[in-house]
């Protein structure tokens, strides 16, 4: 892997922005208790935060984002309406219900209820027997449904999350990891806006029994709109929080927190910080040249590189020295080079963490070198292509 410093940068030193070659990135700009966090831009899909966000945690009632995202896609594909029902089960009941001492919505055994009615059961009161009724309706048994969250999960992009069942309760096997839970967050932004909707709603009544919202974010005047919050032993408590603000919004995840206490708080910060301390910045034009890759064998020794539109980043409008950026590609390049070929990506970190990847394509063609340019390119690769 080759790593080559940015020069056309140089124009926005001004900004304070920092290029790096092989220069370690700085400490993060941000601080959490939580034991895993991590947060994005929801526009531009920019990594704003990271912290140990690939470690498997148990999701805890998080899962119910699948489960939800299953339910919101049938809709859509029109598989489903809201208007369908499904009948409570004796399972659903107990293991979910009012005999659980779980999270319910109280639906009463053996009676119909309306699809809608149970999403707003699963979104707002975290509701297990909404969940449970709602998979044996979809699948036969909520064990084939899981089965088909997984199946569903590795095609959305979420790699590194198991679900065993539909409620999150804990089971052997079941585990995600906050960058995807945050990535499955966003997708139900983006995807589902109509069904979105339902995670901001502040309460809902249904046997009679009227519940809150469990998301602490919506009452703290935030601009907060969802999503879900969850607890286990192994994991202790976690959330995943959206916010829009001002035109920007950011979606975080976290877990690993003392109580719930702590986790309202530190989700209010993190997501507070994110939407107040950047700012979109373009850094490359489009069809501007972003840097060069070396060409082996070539009519020139480099090749111009560009992306395929604009390069936009967010900038922290307090700390913009902790950007740093470089090109990294596989090289050197081997001749003839295409003009619109892929050769390598830019790459953009804030503080400690890759924030996004821009991919890179040769802004020109080159031809294959005369016969002493490839011999003096063959020489020199001899001589230094140990280095690498």
């Amino acid at each position: 892997m080759r790593f080559r410093l940015v020069h056309p940068f140089a124009g926005l030193l001004g900004l304070g922005l920092l290029l790096a070659a092989l220069v370690p990135a700085n400490a993060q700009l941000f601080e959490t208790k939580a034991t895993q966090a991590f947060m994005i831009d929801a526009e531009t899909g920019t990594v704003l935060f990271s912290k140990d966000a690939d470690q498997p945690i148990p999701p805890a009632s998080m899962a119910k984002l699948m489960t939800m995202e299953m339910v919101f896609n049938a809709i859509k594909s029109k598989r489903m309406t809201l208007d369908d029902t499904f009948v409570v089960s004796e399972n659903a009941w107990r293991k979910g219900g009012a005999p659980s001492g779980t999270s319910t919505m109280f639906a009463k055994l053996k009676s119909a209820v309306r699809v809608e009615d149970l999403i707003q059961g699963v979104t707002i009161q975290a509701a297990n027997d909404g969940c449970m009724v709602l998979a044996e309706g979809m699948a036969g048994s909520e064990e084939n449904f899981a089965a088909q969250m997984n199946d569903r999960a590795r095609q959305i992009g979420l790699a590194k999350s198991t679900f065993v069942n539909s409620t999150g309760l804990p089971a052997d096997g079941q585990q995600t990891t906050v960058r995807e839970l945050a990535q499955l967050g966003l997708h139900l932004w983006r995807e589902y806006p109509e069904l979105y909707l339902y995670y901001g709603r502040a309460d809902f009544t249904w046997n009679k029994i009227s519940q809150r919202n469990r998301n602490p974010l919506l009452a703290m005047g935030i601009g907060a709109d969802g999503l879900a919050v969850g607890a286990s032993e192994a994991g202790g408590f976690g959330i995943v929080g959206s916010v829009s603000h001002d035109g920007t919004r950011v979606i975080a995840a976290m877990s690993g927190l003392a109580n719930d206490r702590e986790r309202a708080e530190e989700a209010r910060k993190l997501l507070e910080w994110g939407v107040r301390s950047f700012e979109k910045t373009e850094i490359f034009a489009s069809n501007e040249v972003v840097g060069e890759a070396q060409v082996f064998g070539g009519a020139k020794s480099g090749v111009a590189l560009k992306a395929k539109a604009s390069i936009n980043v967010l900038l922290p409008i307090a700390n913009r020295d902790k950007l740093t950026a470089k090109i990294v590609y596989q090289g050197p390049v081997s001749a003839p080079v295409e003009e619109g070929q892929p050769v390598g990506v830019l790459r953009v970190w804030i503080g400690d963490t890759l924030s996004q990847e821009t991919p890179l394509f040769a802004a020109e063609s080159v031809g294959v070198g005369t016969l002493p340019q490839r011999a003096f390119d063959a020489a020199k690769e001899l001589a230094v292509g140990w280095l690498r």
